[in-house]
């Protein structure tokens, strides 16, 4: 079975699923993404997820083509489509397309795909850690929107792989802003959770967000401030979230192991509480018949 995509109104086989050359986020980067993690059939901070994507078309003009609620519904139909028992729904926006020009219509029509991915959530590194290098911090200044412009990103990540290590965190003026594609969290010797407050320096992470609030629910003790790669590295925990990744652990920031080099139990606690609200919704398909992209589910 070929995998679905939907593409501007219909859901078709993904080698039908065509654009313009001429799309401005093929030729500028003139778009916005979203992705949505799935685990067990259910769909994860979904409104989350929905509230960012519009809050970032809105940040550079670009008109939504579909009601969020839509939005949402897409979703989970491919969701039903594709089988996906674990993975993630990925959701782009583009002004449209119209001969190459840095100037554009108004009146541009966006296009909009979205697709399945079949993807391991829940994997071994959540039990034993990741290392994350440690890289200046070269992207533009409104990283708050969750653009397409990834190549920083891309350049980073391929670097930090060819010298052994699993992820990467950003560096500027001294302090870490995030992760590549992720939130970096630092858990103080005294037990605070430390995360960088929101701003056009870093992405509103809707993993931080959802762990932020389970935390606080939790009676832990947050501070949203910035943090030092000095201070990283001489935390007693270190961890990193992302749709794709939950609540990893981060138990190497450079070269220094981070506390004794195994997943700390705050964090550990942090990933049983988040992956236990994931589950509570209700899965979007029968397990009966359901057969993962590629794999029995």
């Amino acid at each position: 079975m070929q995998r679905q995509i939907y593409l501007n109104g219909s859901y078709v086989p993904e080698a039908q699923a065509l654009l313009p050359i001429f799309d401005r986020g093929f030729l500028f980067a003139d778009g916005i993404y979203e992705v949505c993690a799935v685990i067990d059939r259910r769909l994860v901070d979904v409104d989350l997820h929905m509230k960012r994507l519009v809050r970032s078309v809105g940040e550079i003009g670009i008109a939504l083509p579909v009601a969020s609620a839509e939005v949402v519904e897409i979703m989970k139909e491919l969701v039903r489509r594709n089988r996906l028992v674990e993975g993630v729904v990925y959701m782009q926006v583009t002004r449209g397309s119209a001969e190459r020009d840095f100037h554009y219509a108004d009146d541009l029509k966006p296009n909009f795909v979205a697709f399945t991915q079949d993807r391991k959530i829940v994997t071994p590194k959540l039990s034993t850690g990741i290392s994350v290098d440690l890289q200046p911090d070269i992207r533009w200044q409104r990283r708050d929107i969750k653009s397409v412009m990834l190549l920083a990103q891309v350049l980073a990540k391929h670097e930090a792989g060819k010298k052994g290590f699993n992820d990467v965190w950003m560096v500027e003026d001294g302090f870490i802003t995030e992760g590549a594609s992720s939130s970096a969290f630092i858990v103080t010797k005294d037990g605070r959770i430390v995360s960088r407050a929101n701003s056009q320096a870093i992405l509103p992470g809707c993993t931080r967000l959802a762990v932020l609030r389970l935390a606080e629910e939790t009676g832990l003790l947050l501070d949203e401030r910035p943090f030092t790669v000095e201070q990283a590295q001489d935390a007693s925990e270190a961890f990193l979230t992302s749709a794709s990744s939950t609540v990893t652990p981060v138990v190497r920031i450079g070269e220094c192991v981070i506390g004794d080099g195994k997943p700390g139990p705050l964090t550990r606690r942090l990933q049983a509480i988040y992956l236990d609200q994931a589950m509570k919704g209700e899965p979007l398909f029968a397990l009966d018949d359901a057969v993962s992209l590629g794999a029995s589910a």
